[in-house]
């Protein structure tokens, strides 16, 4: 379906930069308005994960592209929580790493990548209202949502909450984090295909300085006045951002 022909269902789209509090913040609001969450970022992600698993390297875009047609990826719920699968094996742990972050980024630059899993991301979400999290979902996967939000936090902010995430076992320092933040910056916002960029009618967010729980209302409020219909209901307590 062309993203220029009316929506059939609600969309919502949210993106950013890495450690912006985009997955907290998406995956919450998808539950508290009861909506359908999708993580695209996951899904390349995944894509990585499964040309690493068929030693083909992220940079060499023809094994990428033969390697398309024996990629299926599902978004399931489990032990409630919805995870993805890559060819009906449940990767959501083995992909949150580092490197396969650094994967993701990697094979996101190639334009038969991003093809494959635009398609797949339209057809997820017009099952039905859904929330998108990533890096394109309101510029390029469905630049006529009727909301967008841009969510952003400074790189040595970002750099934090990783910090905090990986814990106090952690072999990596701040300083290490916050360049691999930055690099991953880069990386996104200057690709040729599809670059990072905050939509010019999204709405702008900076949760550097907000509490979880701000950034959520803010979120809550321009989502019930763009849907008057929704039943409002109590934001749940937030107290991380991820």
């Amino acid at each position: 379906m062309p993203t220029t022909s009316p929506l059939p269902h609600p969309i919502i789209t949210i993106d950013g930069p890495a450690g912006a509090g985009k997955s907290t913040l998406s995956r919450t609001l998808a539950e508290t308005i009861g909506f359908t969450y999708i993580d695209t970022g996951a899904m390349f992600r995944a894509l990585a994960l499964a040309a690493q698993q068929a030693h083909i390297p992220w940079d060499d875009e023809s094994q990428l592209a033969a390697l398309l047609p024996s990629v299926h990826l599902q978004f399931h719920h489990t032990h409630g929580q919805r995870r993805i699968f890559l060819n009906h094996q449940d990767v959501e742990d083995a992909i949150r790493t580092p490197e396969i972050g650094i994967g993701a980024s990697a094979v996101s630059v190639h334009p038969s990548v991003r093809t494959f899993l635009l398609v797949q991301q339209r057809h997820l979400a017009l099952q039905g209202p859904s929330v998108l999290e990533g890096r394109d979902t309101g510029t390029v996967v469905f630049p006529n949502a009727p909301l967008k939000f841009y969510l952003d936090a400074s790189a040595h902010e970002r750099a934090l909450r990783r910090l905090r995430q990986l814990g106090p076992n952690s072999s990596t320092s701040l300083k290490e984090i916050q360049q691999q933040i930055e690099a991953r910056d880069r990386a996104d916002t200057q690709r040729t295909h599809a670059p990072l960029r905050c939509p010019q009618d999204a709405l702008r967010i900076d949760t550097s300085s907000l509490s979880p729980q701000q950034v959520l209302q803010q979120m809550l409020d321009a989502t019930y006045a763009r849907f008057p219909s929704l039943p409002k209901v109590p934001p749940p307590p937030l107290h991380e951002l991820h």
